[in-house]
C-alpha cells in the first residue's frame, strides 16, 4: 500500500529524501574516535566490578571463601548469591509463578555470570578476589551436542515443565499435508543443517554507574548517572532507572555508543548491576566485559528434515518440516525456535498442505540474546527446496520460485506480486543470469562455475509506535532526539524527512541529542526508520502548518525588532495579505505557492517565533505483519556466483547481487550498508564461520578472534546492489524496510550445489567439499 493514511504520502519531487551520500551525524565522531563507549568512561575515585565466571559448562557452587577475598588490599565489596541485596534484585517470573534469581549459584553455559560479583580497586585486583575465593563447585552433566540431548538417555540439564526431558515439542500445521503429497508427482527429501554462528561485537559492552545529588529534580534523593547502557527500545537508562525506581527526570546518561552488536537487545546484567555495586560502595563502579564473553549466538544451531511434495511442472503440493533446535541457555528467545513456526517461507508459497514439528532442546552451548540477524531463522530450508526441485525437473529455480509463490492477497492468490516481478527482473539483468545445470560450466580457469537465487519478503516495524519532536527556535528547526538505541544510528533519516516536508537542507535541520527527550527512532535504513520516519513526517507537517501561520501573523504585524537602538525600516513582506493556504516553504523560504519569487527568508518570516509541534503514533500496520507471510507487498532478491576449484575444495564467491524493493528509499547510505552487512554475515556463516566445543568439558574452544573466522575484507566479494522502488509499503512515502531479510545461510551453498552436484552442509570448507566430491 502507498502511504495514503498520511500527509504527503504520495509525494512525487524528492529534494532530500532518497539522496545519497549525505553524512552520518555521529559518522565523524567514529571515524577520529571521538567516540566514547562505555568502558571510555572514568569517574574519580572509580572501582572496578567483575562476575565469578563459571569454567565449567553446567555446575553449581557450594562454597566461596569471601572474607580471603575481602582481606585482599583494595577489594571493597564481595557480594554473593546469599547476600540479601542480590536475592531481592531483578528477580523475574520463572516457571510456575516462581521468580528466577538474578543471580544463583547455579552456572548454565561456559562462562556463565554466577554467585559472586566482587568490587574493587582495580580490574587485576578483582581477578586476585575471583582466584581468592577458591570456588567450590559442583560440576553437573552437560549437552553442547544437541542430538544427543534430544535422546531419552541423555542427563536432565534444568526443568522443563513444558517438555519431557531436555525436549519441548511445538508444532504447527495447516491443511492437509498427506492428501497434498498424494497430489504430487514426485516427492524429495533432504536434511539443511544450519550450525551456531556468533554475534560478535566490535567493542567490549561496559557500564559504569555513579550516584550524585541533582538540586534540581528531588534534591533529597540521590540521582543516578548511568553510561554504556542502550540495550531497550525505550532507552537504557530509562529502563534501568525503572529497575531502580527512578523517573527519567533521575537518570542521567551523556553517551551515545553502545559499541553492541546490531539488534542486540540482551539484557545485559553488567549494565543492570553497577547501580547496586555503586550505591553499596558509595563510589562510582564501572563493569567491563571481555573479549571472550563477546561472543555470544548470532544463530542457534538447528537441524531439519524436510519433505517437499510436487508436480511435474514443480507446483508443491506438501511441505513437512521436522527440525531438532538449539534452545540454548536461558533467558531463552522463541526467535530461532518455535516464533519461526508462525512466520516463514513456506507461507509465501501457493502450498497449503504444511506441517511443521520441532524438537527444541535444553543445552550447555550457549545464550542467543533476542534478536539475531536473521529473519526467519529457517527461510533457506525452502530456498535449498527449489533449487532441488529445478536440478531434477531441469529447470531454473527462478521459475520454480515463481511458480509457486502466491499473490499478493494471499495463498490462494495466482497473481503475481508486482515488487517481486520487478526485482527478479532487474536481478537476471544485474547478473546477466543464464541458468545451467550442475557441473555444466567451466571458467576459463578450470574452476566450476555455480550460481544460486533466493528471496524474500522485506519485513518492517510498522507496529513500533514513536513519539516524535520538532521545535523551530531563532529562525531554525530543531529535531531532538535521545539518540541511538542498541547501537543504530537512525536519526538521519527522520531529518531528511523533515527537510523535505519543511523544504530545507538536510544540513539545516539541527539535530539535538538530549538523552532526556523521548524519540528515539530504532532501525537503521531499515525497518524503524521507515515507521519513525512516518511519525516524524507526520510531526514535520504540523510544524509547517503552525510556521505558516507566524508567517501570515508576521507579515500583517511585524514584530518590534529585539535589541537597543532605533528600529530599521523594512520593506513591506511580500507574503502580506496572503493566508497560510496560499504559502508554502521553499529552499529554506517562505514562499506564495502562485509565484515563489514573492519569497521570504524562514528566519526573517517567523522572526520571534518560537513554535513546537509534537505526534505520536505508528504507520497502517504492514501486510507482512498482518498475513506473516500471507499476504505480500514488497519482496528482495539475492542471487550469487561461486567459483569452485575441485582440486583443492576451495570455494571463491565471485559476487554477489541483490535487489531490494524499498518502496520508498529514504536514506540511500543506509540501505547499501544494510546490504553490505548482511552479505558479509552471509558469506562468513557459509564459507568460514563455526563454533567447536570439547564434548569432555563442554567448554567452547574458539571464542576469540583468532580461532573463531569472522569475514575480513579480502574474504568478501564485490556485491552489485539495486534498490527499486514500488511504493508498495506502508510506511513513509510508500516506503518499507529491507530488515534482516537478504541474510541467508544456504545462498553460496546452493551455488556451490549447481558447481559440483554436491550438496555440502555449512560452513563450506575445502575438506567438506572435497569430501562431498568423494577425494577426502
Amino acid at each position: 500500500m502507498a502511504d495514503t493514511a498520511g500527509v504527503n504520502g504520495q509525494r512525487e519531487s524528492f529534494r532530500v529524501v532518497g539522496k545519497p551520500n549525505l553524512p552520518g551525524r555521529l559518522s565523524y565522531a567514529l571515524a577520529t574516535g571521538m567516540a566514547k563507549f562505555g568502558a571510555d568512561y572514568v569517574f574519580d575515585g572509580m572501582l572496578e566490578a567483575k562476575f565469578l565466571r563459571s569454567p565449567y559448562a553446567n555446575a553449581v557452587v557450594r562454597k566461596v571463601d569471601v572474607a580471603a577475598a575481602l582481606a585482599i588490599p583494595g577489594v571493597v565489596d564481595v557480594l554473593t548469591w546469599e547476600d540479601e541485596d542480590l536475592k531481592n534484585f531483578g528477580a523475574r517470573p520463572g516457571p510456575g509463578g516462581t521468580g528466577a534469581a538474578y543471580v544463583d549459584n547455579v552456572a548454565d553455559m561456559e562462562d556463565d555470570e554466577v554467585a559472586v560479583i566482587v568490587v574493587a580497586e582495580s580490574a587485576e585486583l578483582c581477578d586476585e578476589a575471583l582466584k581468592a575465593l577458591d570456588p567450590q563447585w559442583e560440576v553437573l552433566p552437560h549437552i553442547v551436542d544437541i542430538q544427543e540431548g534430544r535422546k531419552p538417555d541423555a542427563p536432565v540439564i534444568r526443568s522443563n515443565p513444558k517438555g519431557k526431558g531436555n525436549v519441548t515439542v511445538v508444532s504447527a500445521s495447516q491443511g492437509d499435508v498427506e492428501a497434498g503429497f498424494r497430489e504430487a508427482d514426485h516427492v524429495i527429501e533432504y536434511d539443511f543443517y544450519m550450525p551456531a554462528f556468533c554475534g560478535h561485537m566490535p567493542n567490549p559492552p561496559a557500564s559504569v554507574s555513579t550516584w550524585f545529588n541533582d538540586p534540581y529534580h528531588d534534591p533529597e534523593r540521590p540521582s543516578l548517572h548511568i553510561e554504556g547502557a542502550v540495550w531497550t527500545a525505550s532507552g537504557g537508562k530509562d529502563s534501568v532507572g525503572r529497575m531502580y525506581g527512578l523517573p527519567p527526570e533521575k537518570v542521567k546518561q551523556e553517551g551515545l555508543f553502545q559499541g553492541g552488536r546490531y539488534c542486540d537487545w540482551g539484557l545485559r546484567k553488567s549494565q543492570q548491576i553497577t547501580p547496586l555495586l555503586a550505591r553499596r560502595a558509595g563510589r562510582p563502579v564501572r563493569m567491563t566485559l571481555l573479549r571472550r564473553e563477546m561472543y555470544d549466538f548470532n544463530m542457534n544451531e538447528r537441524f531439519m528434515h524436510v519433505k517437499v511434495g510436487f508436480q511435474s511442472n514443480g507446483r508443491i503440493t506438501a511441505i513437512d518440516d521436522f527440525s531438532i533446535s538449539d534452545a540454548g541457555v536461558p533467558p531463552v528467545s522463541t526467535l530461532g525456535t518455535s516464533g519461526d513456526q508462525g512466520y516463514g517461507p513456506y507461507f509465501t508459497t501457493r502450498c497449503q498442505n504444511i506441517r511443521q514439528v520441532m524438537e527444541v532442546v535444553n543445552s550447555n552451548r550457549g545464550r542467543m540474546y533476542t534478536s539475531g540477524q536473521h529473519c526467519p531463522f529457517n527461510w533457506d530450508a525452502l530456498t535449498v527446496a527449489f533449487q532441488m526441485i529445478a536440478e531434477k525437473l531441469g529447470k531454473d529455480p527462478i521459475d520454480v520460485a515463481t511458480l509457486n509463490l502466491h499473490g499478493p492477497t494471499g495463498q490462494d492468490d495466482p497473481d503475481p506480486v508486482p515488487s517481486y516481478q520487478a526485482c527478479v527482473e532487474a536481478g537476471k539483468k544485474m547478473m546477466d543470469w543464464k541458468w545451467h545445470r550442475a557441473g555444466e560450466r567451466t571458467l576459463p580457469d578450470g574452476r566450476l562455475h555455480g550460481a544460486g537465487f533466493r528471496y524474500q519478503m522485506c519485513p518492517r516495524h510498522s507496529f513500533s509506535g514513536y513519539s516524535s519532536k520538532l521545535e523551530l527556535r531563532d529562525g531554525r528547526v530543531h529535531m531532538p532526539t535521545q539518540g541511538p538505541c542498541t547501537g543504530i544510528y537512525a536519526v538521519e533519516a527522520n531529518a531528511m524527512v523533515v527537510a523535505e516536508e519543511l523544504g530545507l537542507r538536510y544540513e539545516d535541520v539541527i539535530i539535538d541529542f538530549d538523552p532526556g527527550e523521548v524519540f528515539t527512532p530504532v532501525g537503521g535504513g531499515s525497518d524503524g526508520t521507515t515507521a519513525s520516519a512516518w511519525v516524524t513526517k507526520e510531526c514535520a507537517n504540523i510544524l509547517k502548518k503552525r510556521i505558516l501561520e507566524a508567517a501570515v501573523r508576521n507579515a500583517e504585524n511585524p514584530p518590534a525588532p529585539s535589541g537597543f537602538g532605533p528600529a530599521a525600516k523594512e520593506e513591506p513582506s511580500p507574503l502580506k495579505g496572503c493566508t497560510p493556504e496560499e504559502l508554502d516553504l521553499q529552499d529554506g523560504c517562505v514562499c506564495v505557492k502562485s509565484d515563489p519569487s514573492r519569497s521570504v527568508p524562514l528566519a526573517r518570516a517567523t522572526r520571534g517565533a518560537h513554535l513546537f509541534a509534537t505526534y505520536s503514533g505508528r504507520p497502517p500496520t504492514a501486510l507482512w505483519a498482518v498475513g506473516m507471510g500471507k499476504l505480500l507487498d514488497t519482496m528482495n532478491v539475492a542471487m550469487c556466483e561461486v567459483a569452485v576449484d575441485v582440486e583443492t575444495g576451495e570455494v571463491e564467491i565471485l559476487r554477489f547481487g541483490v535487489v531490494a524493493d524499498t518502496g520508498k528509499v529514504i536514506r540511500w547510505t543506509s540501505l547499501e550498508s544494510q546490504i553490505d552487512q548482511v552479505m558479509d554475515f552471509s558469506a562468513g556463516c557459509q564459507l568460514q564461520e563455526d563454533f567447536f566445543y570439547d564434548r569432555a568439558t563442554g567448554v567452547k574452544l574458539n571464542a576469540n578472534m583468532l580461532d573463531y573466522r569472522k569475514v575480513g575484507m579480502l574474504d568478501m566479494p564485490r556485491v552489485d546492489k539495486e534498490l527499486i522502488e514500488t511504493r508498495a509499503g506502508n510506511a513513509a512515502y510508500g516506503s518499507n524496510g529491507i530488515s534482516h531479510s537478504l541474510a541467508n545461510t544456504h545462498l553460496v551453498i546452493c551455488a556451490i550445489q549447481n558447481a559440483i552436484g554436491r550438496w555440502v552442509d555449512p560452513p563450506a570448507t575445502p575438506d567438506k567439499v572435497l569430501k562431498a566430491l568423494g577425494k577426502a
